[in-house]
């Protein structure tokens, strides 16, 4: 059964966590300490009005982050109020799903895949190459349930994923392939592997985040079997700084 929407993001949070999450007045706010937008991102719990913008953009400036807003399905007032304020649509990204059973069926050849917590310098060093640098290095060690992936080709290290889970749900994340290594199955690989670690936690689903603008990615997630269930997108200011802060 596919998991609702409230799930899946309490997963997001769990397997890709911010350093810290405190609930000030209606909002939830995160500090990401540069690990990107993902675990930056303020969320509204409650009913929000125009002052309390004010009060979520006061806390994020408190912690160094430029004001920035995750706006999930239904929240359509909250995402004209801050489109009243200057605030521009960033990274719409789709939320996707599928079956761990459905990556399970293809056994990864033999001394392919290396589950490996700790990341060895190879895999920090593929990581950086895709600009997965130090700080969201430092968000897969937050994460309590989970491991890295560290994909061989060709008798050479290939590629590196992470892989979390929280209950039933096992999110993959930071997938990167080296240059020469790509348009070889690595990615579908290491979404392999990571599925066969998910079912020996216990999880049933396998889900991933994807930008609409990742093409690639896109197309690789569908051509495995993960289908759309869910979208956010963030707002930020023009002025905020780059649009992959952190």
């Amino acid at each position: 059964m596919i998991p609702d929407t409230a799930d899946l993001l309490a997963a997001v949070d769990a397997t890709w966590p911010p350093a810290a999450a405190v609930r000030i007045g209606p909002w939830t706010i995160r500090d990401g300490q540069g690990g990107g937008k993902r675990v930056s991102a303020a969320t509204a719990e409650a009913e929000v009005a125009g002052d309390d913008l004010a009060l979520a953009e006061e806390q994020m400036q408190a912690l160094g982050q430029p004001p920035l807003f995750m706006i999930r399905a239904g929240e359509e007032r909250l995402d004209t109020l801050l489109a009243a304020r200057g605030y521009v649509v960033v990274d719409p990204v789709r939320l996707m799903v599928m079956p761990v059973a459905g990556l399970t069926d293809k056994p990864v050849p033999p001394v392919t895949a290396f589950e490996i917590r700790e990341p060895l310098a190879i895999m920090a060093e593929i990581w950086e190459a895709g600009g997965i640098g130090p700080a969201r290095l430092r968000v897969m060690g937050r994460a309590r349930n989970g491991t890295g992936i560290l994909l061989r080709w060709n008798e050479k290290p290939a590629g590196t994923g992470f892989v979390a889970h929280s209950a039933n749900i096992a999110m993959v994340h930071a997938v990167e392939v080296l240059e020469h290594q790509r348009r070889q199955g690595v990615a579908a690989w290491i979404m392999r592997a990571a599925a066969f670690w998910a079912e020996r936690q216990g999880a049933d689903q396998m889900a991933v985040l994807c930008t609409e603008a990742n093409s690639a990615a896109n197309a690789l997630y569908s051509a495995l079997g993960f289908e759309p269930v869910a979208q956010y997108h963030y707002r930020m200011k023009p002025t905020s700084g780059a649009a992959d802060y952190g």
